[in-house]
C-alpha cells in the first residue's frame, strides 16, 4: 500500500503556520497550573482546608497532565495531533466545569487530576512539543523554544485575568466561563493542524555536541538507553520540584506576607513574562550550543535564583527576584526535547520526549505538595526555597555528569579518527 505523499514539508511556511497554532493552543490549554495557583486561597477559604490538602489539587494536576502527556502522545503518534487535541479540548471543558461544581476539597482534587490533567491540558504540552520538533530541522532549537513558550505565556496572561474574575464574580463562576473559552477555542484551533509530520531528515546529520546522531543514538552518552533515559527522567523530576515552589506558591507566599492575593497574581505574570524571553533566547543558544550544555546552564541560573528567595521577602525585592527566576529557568524544559532529538534514535523521538516531560510534570506535582508541606510543618516557605536549591543541585550534578560523558567520547572519536585517518 503507497502511503500519501506529504503536502508540506519541515522548515516550510506551512510548518511556521503550525507553530503559531501551537503556541496559540498551548497558552490556552495550558492556563490549567496557572489558573489553580491563582484559584489555590480562594479554594482553601472556601473548604476550610489546609494548605497541602488543597496543593494535592495542584499534584494530581500535574500527575495527569504528564501520564496524559505520554498517552496522548503516543496516540498521536498513530493518528496525528489533531485528534489528541479535540479529545483535549472536550477533557478540558468538563474538567472546568467539575471543578466549578465540586462540593468538598477531594472532589475538586479528583476533577483537576483525571479531567483538567489526564484528558486536558495533557495534549498540549508533550505531543505538541514532540509534533514541533519534526517539523523543524535548521532551527529545531529556536522552534521548539517558541512552542514551549506557550506553557509561560498562559502564566504571563492568565493569573492577572483569573484574579479579576475571581475577585468580581468567584472561582466557581471563573471556572464556568473559562470552561466555555477554552474548550471551543482548541477545538477550533485543533481542526488546522490535521496534516501528518513529513519524513524525517536522515539520521546521520551533525547535532551541536559534534557528533552524527546516528552514532549517537548507538549509545546515548555511552550509556545504555535505558540509563541514559533514566538519567534524563531523575533529571527532570529533580529540576521542576525546584522550580515548582515560585511557580505555585507565590501567590499564597504573597498572601501570607500581607501583600495580598492581587499583588502574587502579578507576580506570577511577571516571573512567567520573564519566562517567555528566557525560553526563546534558550532556544537560540541551544541551536548553538547543543541541549545538554543549555540544561546545565540553566539549572545552574536557576539554583541561583532559588537562593535569592531566600533573604528577600520585601514586594518590590521579591518582584525583582521573581523576574530573574523567570529568566533564568525558562529553558530547562525545552531542552530535554532538544537532547532526546540529539542523543536518541529519530523514530523513538515522541515516545521519549514524552516520558522525559511527563517526569518534569511530576516533579511540579511533587514539588507543589512538598511546598505545601513544608509550610503546614514549619509555618513559612523558608525550608520549602531550601529543598528546591537541594532538587536542583542534584538536576545540576546530572547535567554535569552527561557533558562530561559528551565530551568524553567526542575526544574519543576525534583520537580514532586521528588514529585510522577515516
Amino acid at each position: 500500500m503507497i502511503s500519501r505523499p506529504h503536502r508540506h514539508v519541515a522548515d516550510s511556511g506551512y510548518a511556521v503556520m503550525r507553530l503559531g497554532v501551537t503556541l496559540a493552543l498551548m497558552t490556552i490549554g495550558s492556563s490549567s497550573m496557572y489558573v489553580l495557583s491563582v484559584m489555590l486561597p480562594a479554594v482553601q477559604a472556601d473548604f476550610g482546608s489546609s494548605r497541602s490538602d488543597v496543593s494535592l489539587s495542584y499534584t494530581l494536576l500535574m500527575v495527569g497532565f504528564g501520564v496524559g502527556g505520554v498517552v496522548m502522545g503516543r496516540l498521536a503518534d498513530r493518528f496525528g495531533v489533531m485528534w489528541p487535541l479535540l479529545l483535549g479540548a472536550v477533557g478540558l471543558g468538563l474538567g472546568y466545569l467539575a471543578s466549578a461544581m465540586s462540593g468538598s476539597v477531594m472532589m475538586f482534587a479528583l476533577a483537576q487530576g483525571a479531567l483538567v490533567g489526564l484528558l486536558g491540558s495533557s495534549v498540549v504540552f508533550a505531543p505538541l512539543v514532540a509534533d514541533t520538533s519534526l517539523w523543524f530541522v535548521k532551527r529545531r532549537g529556536l522552534a521548539v523554544a517558541i512552542c514551549a513558550s506557550g506553557n509561560y505565556l498562559a502564566g504571563a496572561i492568565w493569573p492577572p485575568v483569573v484574579q479579576h474574575f475571581v475577585g468580581i464574580a468567584g472561582w466557581r463562576s471563573t471556572y464556568m466561563g473559562m470552561a466555555l473559552f477554552c474548550s471551543l477555542s482548541m477545538a477550533a484551533l485543533a481542526l488546522l493542524l490535521r496534516e501528518r509530520p513529513p519524513a524525517m531528515e536522515p539520521a546521520a546529520r551533525q547535532h551541536a555536541d559534534g557528533a552524527p546522531e546516528a552514532a549517537a543514538a548507538i549509545r546515548p552518552f555511552g550509556f545504555s538507553f535505558g540509563t541514559a533515559q533514566g538519567l534524563l527522567c531523575v533529571a527532570g523530576v529533580a529540576c521542576c520540584v525546584a522550580m515548582a515552589t515560585p511557580q505555585v506558591h507565590i501567590v499564597a507566599y504573597c498572601g501570607d506576607l500581607g501583600y495580598g492575593a492581587a499583588r502574587g497574581a502579578q507576580m506570577l505574570s511577571v516571573m512567567l513574562g520573564f519566562g517567555i524571553a528566557s525560553r526563546l533566547i534558550s532556544g537560540l543558544i541551544c541551536d548553538r550550543i547543543g541541549g545538554v550544555r543549555t540544561l546545565l546552564l540553566g539549572s545552574v541560573l536557576q539554583c541561583v535564583a532559588l537562593l535569592l528567595f531566600l533573604p528577600f521577602n520585601g514586594l518590590v525585592p521579591l518582584f525583582v527576584v521573581s523576574a530573574l527566576f523567570g529568566l533564568f529557568q525558562g529553558g530547562i524544559v525545552p531542552s530535554y526535547a532538544i537532547i532526546v532529538r540529539e542523543h536518541f534514535p529519530v523514530r523513538e523521538a515522541g515516545a521519549r520526549v514524552g516520558t522525559v516531560l511527563m517526569c518534569t510534570l511530576l516533579g511540579m506535582a511533587l514539588g507543589g505538595w512538598l511546598a505545601g508541606k513544608m509550610f503546614d510543618l514549619t509555618g513559612s516557605y523558608h525550608a520549602a526555597f531550601l529543598n528546591g536549591v537541594a532538587w536542583n543541585l542534584l538536576n545540576m550534578g546530572i547535567a554535569l555528569t552527561l557533558l562530561v560523558r559528551v565530551r568524553r567520547l567526542s575526544r574519543r572519536r576525534e583520537a580514532a579518527f586521528a588514529v585510522t585517518g577515516t
